[in-house]
């Protein structure tokens, strides 16, 4: 007989109490994340009266996969773009909220006499929200349509991209064993280094792979291609020092900017949840019962520290960018709890061996109370009548004139072009003299490689060398600068100069590598081949090409919703025969969901009067089972089922109501 390696009857435990439990905690309306923990505390070795994971290490690997896996399709939800649109409120109000809780965590630790590194990791756990409970939260209220939920959700967005940083200098910490000042400057220099090469290098690559493989991409293959590409960056982020699942978020926000995005996520979906399910199940293997009696108390200072902290802290962090009082309190109150985050640092902090083993079950059982009382903080801040108050920092991204606001738009503009450009000639320049020398000396001796290798070197760098210099110089900023007179005229030369130098450091370095001659040859070298590529036709038109081909590729994903946006209100128009005179209020697509309060709830498609009643046309259901289907005119709609239609917005806004009203 054929035995069974462990790991397969464990997977078929895991998976078994995962499926029976998710069940039922769906039937309760309660997150599978929960419930996921709750089958991990049934498998593991903590409950004697079930059968017990044999194979701990096996399952560990797979947790890893899982958040691998989480945070790849976390980046598929990101957007750069979206970010920087909004301006520096959301950010700022991130950073507040992120640094009061790791503050309230720090002094927490501090409380218990838990160690250095337990109070920091610890602070890391309590910065960061749910994102998924939150989302579900909002969800399941019908409060997704509200002001303050889109505010809370860029927050939340923001605090995760800002939690893989968070990682990144959290495991730096616990490497060294000390947090010094000018090594956490390093740290986040090096971080901001790769995080730029890597985000443009590929936008600009993996795009336009896909859109020249299109025809031989069905689902299957897209599928590979793009855990490929994930694991690719996964393993490359472990190589240099970073945490896996900084490459993996890292390979989702690039293809996040692809047309394929939506079926890509689609796709990796189902993988996702899988893993993710196990992940969370690991998690809940490590309760300890015991644990969590001999830390009552920390538990329950926990939880109210985070309940009391966001609210007051998180409202506060709101109400000082911008936001009205009760914009901030309903915000504040939304993100009184931790999240997968906090599972993802306690356990890279129990992996690095720097914090104790109580401080996971502990703050695994601090999400759970905390995510239970999600939905009544919530309803809580709804039921407040507060006033319109409104506080604002000294800032404003408006300028007292024509002539400040040029010079602020140019010098921003060229700060991102020398830093993206600067960062993409140091990196060709540290590939080509660490692997191409090696072979070029190889090959053709140690002076001839020296020389083959500095003018391929040179010749890769030329494009972005020279875009450091010209670019700018002939924009609308620019020309209306120079109009102010000849002081401004002079200022704009020093910023020339200034590029012209920087670009011609790069060739300085390259020379001085590899060349034997004395240093002011190189430097006069190093000028006339400067001034060659900024006069060089040839070199203009590939750093155009380059140029035009990456910015293609960032937008191409705007322009294909854009478009899709645009057939959606023609079809919805066609079907409610509406001519779309200009007057006439948009078109949109939205869903709700149907409860048995609703007078149409129960009864035939047909006899729902929808389109005569509430001016919407039904274009797709989805059923209680999550199938997906075109309902024929016969079919009676059941309560839970979601309705996709097309209409006005005052109709499709008054269907909202009902659905809020019903939940």
């Amino acid at each position: 007989m054929e035995s069974l390696p462990a790991l397969v009857t464990d997977l078929a435990l895991i998976l078994i109490l995962a499926g029976v439990v998710s069940l039922l905690f769906k039937k309760l309306r309660q997150p599978l994340v929960l419930g996921y923990i709750v089958a991990g505390f049934l498998a593991g070795k903590n409950m004697p009266y079930m059968p017990s994971v044999e194979d701990t290490g096996g399952v560990e690997t797979w947790s890893q996969i899982g958040v691998i896996f989480l945070m790849f399709t976390l980046g598929l939800e990101f957007s750069f773009k979206k970010i920087i649109r909004q301006g520096p409120r959301p950010l700022i109000t991130a950073c507040l909220v992120m640094f009061c809780m790791m503050a309230v965590g720090n002094g927490v630790g501090h409380l218990f006499g838990w160690s250095q590194m337990d109070c920091l990791f610890l602070g890391g756990m309590l910065a960061m929200s749910s994102t998924t409970i939150i989302f579900k939260a909002f969800s399941d209220l019908g409060l997704m349509q509200q002001k303050f939920a889109s505010r809370v959700l860029s927050v939340l967005v923001l605090e995760d991209i800002l939690g893989i940083l968070l990682m990144v200098v959290l495991s730096g910490v616990a490497v060294s064993q000390r947090l010094e000042g000018s090594e956490l400057a390093l740290s986040l220099m090096q971080l901001g280094f790769f995080l730029v090469l890597w985000f443009v290098v590929g936008v600009f690559v993996i795009p336009t792979l896909l859109r020249r493989t299109k025809r031989l991409m069905n689902g299957e293959t897209l599928l590979i291609v793009s855990v490929a590409c994930c694991f690719l960056l996964v393993v490359i982020a472990a190589r240099v020092g970073y945490s896996t699942a900084f490459g993996a978020f890292m390979m989702g926000s690039i293809l996040a900017e692809t047309v394929e995005a939506e079926r890509i996520e689609r796709l990796v979906a189902p993988v996702k949840d899988l893993f993710g399910a196990i992940f969370f199940v690991s998690v809940g293997m490590l309760v300890d019962p015991s644990v969590l009696v001999e830390y009552w108390l920390p538990i329950l200072v926990l939880t109210v520290s985070i309940l009391v902290g966001q609210a007051v802290l998180g409202t506060g962090s709101f109400l000082l960018t911008g936001h009205t009082l009760k914009t901030s309190v309903q915000c504040g109150f939304s993100l009184a709890q931790v999240g997968e985050f906090a599972f993802i640092i306690a356990s890279m902090g129990l992996s690095l061996g720097v914090t104790s083993r109580f401080l996971y079950p502990v703050i695994v059982a601090v999400s759970i109370v905390t995510t239970f009382l999600t939905p009544y903080m919530i309803r809580l801040a709804q039921r407040r009548h507060l006033p319109a108050v409104t506080l604002r920092l000294p800032y404003s991204g408006e300028h007292a004139n024509t002539e400040r606001g040029a010079w602020h738009q140019l010098l921003v503009a060229l700060g991102i072009q020398v830093g993206v450009y600067s960062i993409l000639s140091a990196a060709c320049i540290l590939l080509s003299l660490s692997a191409l020398l090696m072979f070029t000396r190889a090959l053709l001796g140690h002076w001839p490689g020296n020389i083959v290798c500095g003018l391929l070197t040179l010749a890769l760098v030329a494009p972005f060398l020279r875009a450091i210099v010209m670019r700018k110089n002939h924009s609308e900023e620019w020309q209306m600068i120079s109009r102010h007179g000849w002081m401004h005229r002079l200022l704009l030369l020093l910023t020339l100069l200034v590029r012209f130098g920087i670009a011609t450091c790069y060739i300085y370095y390259v020379l001085d590598y590899l060349s034997p001659y004395r240093y002011y040859w190189h430097w006069l070298a190093a000028v006339m081949l400067m001034l060659i590529f900024c006069g060089s036709s040839r070199v203009k038109r590939i750093s155009r090409r380059l140029e035009s081909t990456f910015r293609r590729n960032l937008s191409a994903r705007e322009e294909q919703v854009g478009d899709s946006e645009n057939e959606v209100r023609a079809f919805a128009r066609l079907m409610l025969n509406d001519d779309g005179d200009e007057g006439e209020a948009p078109i949109m697509l939205r869903h709700i969901r149907l409860s048995a309060s609703m007078p149409f709830c129960g009864k035939p498609l047909r006899d729902s009067r929808l389109r005569e009643d509430y001016g919407c046309q039904v274009v797709g259901l989805e059923q209680t089972d999550g199938s997906l289907l075109m309902p024929e005119a016969d079919y009676v709609l059941q309560p839970d089922d979601t309705l996709w239609l097309v209409g006005e917005q005052s109709a499709l806004l008054r269907l909202r109501s009902m659905e809020t009203s019903a939940l």
